[in-house]
């Protein structure tokens, strides 16, 4: 039985989430979620169950809504790491979901990674 992209896609998201559990107990989370039209990323603390910080392409202070390039990318990464700094967080663990490191998600981080967020 053949599976869908999308089962894919999730069977890759747990897989990579439950083996960044295991080894980064009680780090905060650095979850990506890209669709075909934005990109969006949050710190989540799962021991509290709390989302401490957000950013996304959406947002109109950015001056990207709409756009999901390499550029806006590296904005919000930038953007990301700069709130998780107000936030008290100097360190968290990347959770790219099922999607690829590669393209998009690798520009946030790297620019997260560029604006002093350890991941």
């Amino acid at each position: 039985m053949a599976n869908t992209k999308r089962d894919l896609f999730i069977k890759r998201r747990l897989r990579v989430r439950n083996k960044l559990r295991k080894v980064n107990a009680g780090r905060v989370r650095l979850s990506v979620h890209r669709s075909s039209k934005n990109i969006s990323v949050q710190l989540i603390d799962d021991v509290n169950g709390v989302t401490l910080a957000s950013a996304s392409s959406l947002e109109k202070d950015l001056g990207i809504v709409g756009k999901n390039n390499i550029e806006a990318a590296t904005k919000v990464g930038t953007t990301i790491a700069e709130r998780a700094k107000k936030a008290g967080v100097s360190e968290a663990y990347f959770d790219r979901g099922g999607f690829l490191f590669h393209g998009k998600v690798k520009a946030l981080a790297e620019a997260a990674r560029e604006a002093g967020l350890k991941i």
